[in-house]
């Protein structure tokens, strides 16, 4: 009982201090702000960073992430099989690379795939 209080005690105290450090180092950056700051030929550091983005990068980002769940989702059947061999896990490996091949075909017809035009 007397050791959890003492743990939570300390771990209150650290963090007080951690957060008194951030907020007088943060006083601090705010008011060098103009020193610290990079010089970017001629780009004004201090504007606004909500600039937009391209939506291809967006997309390409997505269809990354889709295939990465595509390769966790199929890499412990592949393990599976190499122990045991059965036809129902070949027949549902094949349907679940069919519906990711209908949604590269449909992905390409849509124009997502092409960075040019």
């Amino acid at each position: 009982m007397l050791s959890s209080f003492i743990s939570s005690f300390i771990a209150l105290a650290l963090s007080c201090v951690v957060m008194g450090l951030g907020w007088v180092l943060s006083k601090r950056a705010i008011s060098d702000r103009e020193k610290s700051s990079p010089f970017e030929c001629g780009f004004d550091p201090i504007k606004s960073a909500r600039l937009p983005f391209s939506l291809r990068f967006f997309l390409l980002a997505i269809i990354f992430l889709i295939f990465d769940v595509e390769i966790v989702l199929l890499f412990p059947i592949l393990v599976s099989m190499t122990s045991s061999f059965s036809f129902s896990v070949v027949v549902s490996l094949f349907i679940f690379l069919l519906i990711l091949i209908l949604g590269l075909f449909h992905e390409w017809n849509e124009g997502s795939l092409d960075w040019a035009q």
